[in-house]
């Protein structure tokens, strides 16, 4: 039987051709990452063993979100498309340290969330599932009540300006600096972490970073260094792109961003220009890490809410654009729900698992056609046409191109495309299905208001004879099948 039915199979088989718009895979770059990023004490609570001094209710004391909760929710992220996950400190903080701010000994875990060894084993089961895991490595201070602080040999250990009022490491000390360095290694080498996102870089010396970047990568030669830097100085952002630091998270264009998506009709044009200037202030623009809303900023959803508008367009409508330009997505967990939240600690709420999935299957959709397809993490980038929020630019890789149309206002909305791209061809909607063919050289894009589409540019489809050949050979061969089978049980 399983011989006949492969036999039957073999035609069809033979005329299946490669999905529209697959090229063939590259070596995978950090430019191909989308990152998820949890504030552990808040995402999933798993092993309540650990939990003392927990209040779910207040927001400034821990909550229970542990490494195993976020174990249990490996298969959860991996599903909605994300390729890394970045997490919270996991250094031991001192009291109602549930952000990971208020370090008190960089060599241990913080108790609340498990031990070393589950630690290292959501790092290994991530890996399993080709999930990278990035940690937050802040080492510009101390928790107030650090017992440096008090020891007496360690006084020149720290600067006499403050940041946040917390005690700040001076770098500048041989001591310190080494310190911190071999920490750094110990910290790679135990669990096999692939990346550290660094904050306050700005207020740490130039030369500290620069022996950071080599001495981590003698332990690991493609861990990835994602600097943090709140500021608007470009002379600054330029200074410290010399010191080994991979990519940036993208604060200069972040304020457009919610600007131009927290509501409709808006023009993007601000956010055109500033990624265009992004591309002269960053060496590597493509490790940009763009995003809505982060640990530090109100969450996006708060700008829609005040403005009276339904957060899920919203989110739909600036995913897309975050996911189809160059750089790399960042998402805050929750985003995905579209958790509410002000300034901190407000903007990191409990998350919950009980809820609507029509926003996450929407960013699994738009994960999985920027996974596939080179042109959206590579490629270039040309706007189109641009009015009042209604975008239309199209991304350009080794031959392959991808249109992008968001419509982002209130109508419905039409686009002709006349000499901007190939004609006699046809846009092919990944996303929802649309197909535009050239007509007289053009291309008339229309979509409905509070709409999106991710098209790839392809030869005109028509009657495949072939395919229809084939499918037609496998029909009839069926049933000659079926007549013999049925004649052999008659004569049984």
């Amino acid at each position: 039987m399983k011989k006949y039915i492969l036999f039957i199979l073999i035609p069809l088989l033979l005329f299946c051709g490669l999905p529209v718009g697959a090229v063939e895979k590259e070596e995978h770059s950090f430019q191909d990452e989308s990152i998820y990023y949890i504030t552990i004490d808040r995402f999933n609570n798993s092993d309540f063993s650990i939990d003392f001094s927990v209040d779910a209710d207040d927001p400034n004391r821990y909550h229970g979100g542990d490494f195993q909760g976020i174990i249990d929710r490996l298969d959860y992220i991996k599903g909605m498309g994300f390729t890394t996950i970045g997490l919270s400190s996991v250094f031991d903080n001192e009291d109602n340290g549930y952000h990971g701010n208020w370090t008190k000994d960089f060599y241990q875990v913080e108790e609340h969330f498990g031990t070393l060894e589950t630690l290292k084993k959501l790092v290994q089961t991530a890996h399993d599932l080709g999930l990278k895991i990035v940690i937050d490595f802040n080492v510009n201070h101390v928790g107030p009540n650090h017992p440096w602080v008090s020891e007496a040999d360690k006084q020149d250990w720290f600067r006499q300006e403050k940041v946040n009022g917390l005690p700040t490491l001076a770098h500048e000390n041989l001591e310190v600096k080494n310190y911190l360095l071999e920490m750094a290694k110990w910290w790679v080498e135990e669990t096999n972490i692939d990346g550290f996102r660094l904050e306050y870089v700005e207020h740490i010396p130039v030369d500290f970073w620069l022996d950071f970047a080599q001495e981590v990568r003698k332990v690991k030669e493609d861990f990835f260094l994602l600097g943090d830097i709140q500021t608007e100085d470009a002379a600054l952002l330029e200074r410290y792109q010399k010191v080994g630091i991979d990519g940036f998270l993208d604060y200069l264009s972040n304020s457009d961003l919610r600007a131009g998506f927290s509501k409709p009709d808006q023009s993007l044009q601000a956010v055109v220009e500033q990624s265009q200037q992004n591309q002269d202030i960053y060496e590597n623009s493509s490790l940009l890490t763009r995003f809505m809303d982060n640990q530090h900023v109100h969450r996006f959803t708060r700008d829609a809410v005040v403005q009276n508008e339904h957060p899920g367009p919203r989110w739909k409508m600036a995913l897309t654009y975050l996911y189809t330009t160059p750089g790399i997505p960042f998402v805050f967990y929750g985003s995905e729900i579209a958790l509410d939240g002000g300034e901190e600690p407000d903007n990191q709420r409990q998350m919950d698992f009980r809820t609507d999935k029509e926003l996450i299957d929407y960013i699994t959709s738009i994960a999985k056609i920027r996974n596939e397809n080179p042109m959206l993490t590579r490629g270039s980038m040309e706007v189109l046409f641009e009015q009042d929020g209604m975008i239309v630019f199209k991304r350009e890789y080794e031959g392959e191109t991808s249109v992008i149309a968001i419509n982002n206002t209130t109508k419905s909305q039409s686009v002709t495309l006349k000499e901007e791209l190939e004609d006699e061809k046809e846009l092919r909607g990944l996303l929802n299905g649309d197909l535009v063919r050239s007509e007289a050289g053009q291309y008339r894009i229309i979509l409905d208001r509070e709409m999106a589409e991710i098209y790839v540019l392809t030869e005109k489809s028509g009657l495949n004879l072939p395919f229809i050949g084939a499918t037609a050979s496998v029909v009839i061969l069926f049933i000659v099948f079926l007549i013999l089978v049925k004649r052999k049980a008659r004569k049984q």
